[in-house]
């Protein structure tokens, strides 16, 4: 029996046939972080980053990548999305950003792919607009924090 949905049982990449599959209301939400120096936490907060609104063009781009997933991910179904959302908390202290995606759609596949592409690409918008001020700055953390929906069901991330 092969455990592996995207592999045939030849080892071929497949995409999965989700035609017989019922449409469900399907959510999921992913998060990750972005650490950075001082001068872009003070930055940030005065909003004073020269490249411009780095909140507001980094939640567009990920909103942008979540709707585009399937052209990213090679085995993705293109999902009729009908929400994404993507917000952002600074610990300041930390000197972390943390941004959260969460998706929803009704349909015959999950969105999960879809969260996790928007809060990546979200973070990587703020290196883009940052990386005058530091170039060192580090994205990780990134993880799927819950999915409903779907023969699997609830999923939640449990702290480790």
């Amino acid at each position: 029996m092969n455990e592996f949905s995207h592999i045939d049982e030849n080892g071929n990449a497949r995409m999965v046939d989700v035609s017989g599959k019922a449409e469900t209301e399907r959510f999921a939400r992913a998060s990750g972080t972005i650490r950075a120096n001082q001068n872009v936490i003070d930055a940030l907060a005065a909003n004073s980053v020269p490249k411009g609104d780095v909140f507001a063009a980094a939640r567009i781009a990920g909103i942008m990548a979540a709707k585009r997933t399937a052209e990213l991910i090679p085995l993705c179904h293109p999902l009729a999305l009908s929400n994404v959302s993507i917000d952002f908390k600074t610990f300041a202290a930390q000197n972390k950003i943390r941004c959260e995606c969460s998706v929803k759609l009704v349909g015959k596949t999950g969105a999960e792919m879809e969260a996790l592409t928007g809060a990546s690409v979200a973070l990587l918008t703020i290196y883009d607009m940052c990386k005058a001020l530091d170039k060192g700055m580090e994205i990780g953390e990134i993880h799927l924090e819950e999915k409903s929906g779907g023969k699997s069901g609830v999923y939640r991330r449990s702290e480790k």
